[in-house]
């Protein structure tokens, strides 16, 4: 018996072992409190108004290529849920520290970042007016890109210069902050 068989050539399809295992690793995210010098998490989370809040973000990477960390909002409420009421920003609009625009306040990101993979930013101690809670929720979105890629109006840190009156980002140009004036910040793209 004979037959005839035809079909368009197989093109094998593979990727190194290395780099299926490394799109299938978790990205581990952290967030927390430093001390002052922020060699060490703060081991007591208690503060007083006028003392500032050493926050740091970090991811761990692992077999990545080179990541780089960004903030895209963080919000304070007085309960875990983010979308409770009241709420406060103190990061919006994609990397805006939204906090340092505020009149008496010093909050801002620290550059440089001492590795691409860490954000750090302060923000002063507050209450929310009329509540007598000594607790406060900070919950964060955060996100990494390619080190390799440049900062945009999507991945970026930027905070308020009050001496300039100007949006200065911790890496990048410094276009990539205008729309934290305008408050038209591409979001979650």
């Amino acid at each position: 018996r004979k037959g005839n068989v035809s079909s368009n050539a197989i093109q094998p399809t593979w990727a190194p072992f290395h780099y299926t295992l490394s799109g299938e690793e978790k990205l581990m995210f952290s967030l927390r409190l430093m001390n002052d010098n922020w060699s060490t998490e703060r081991s007591f989370n208690g503060f007083q108004l006028g003392e500032s809040l050493h926050i740091q973000a970090d991811v761990s990477s692992g077999g990545h290529v080179p990541l780089r960390l960004f903030i895209d909002d963080c919000v304070a409420t007085l309960s875990p849920d983010k979308n409770s009421s009241p709420r406060y920003a103190l990061i919006d609009l994609s990397g805006c520290l939204v906090d340092g625009r505020s009149d008496d306040t010093s909050s801002a990101f620290i550059s440089p970042r001492p590795r691409q993979e860490t954000l750090q930013f302060m923000v002063d101690a507050f209450k929310f007016a009329g509540d007598n809670r000594n607790l406060i929720y900070i919950t964060c979105h955060l996100k990494v890109s390619p080190a390799d890629q440049a900062p945009n109006p999507l991945n970026k840190a930027c905070s308020f210069n009050k001496a300039s009156s100007l949006w200065t980002p911790v890496e990048g140009t410094g276009d990539i902050c205008s729309c934290c004036e305008t408050g038209n910040c591409p979001l979650y793209g």
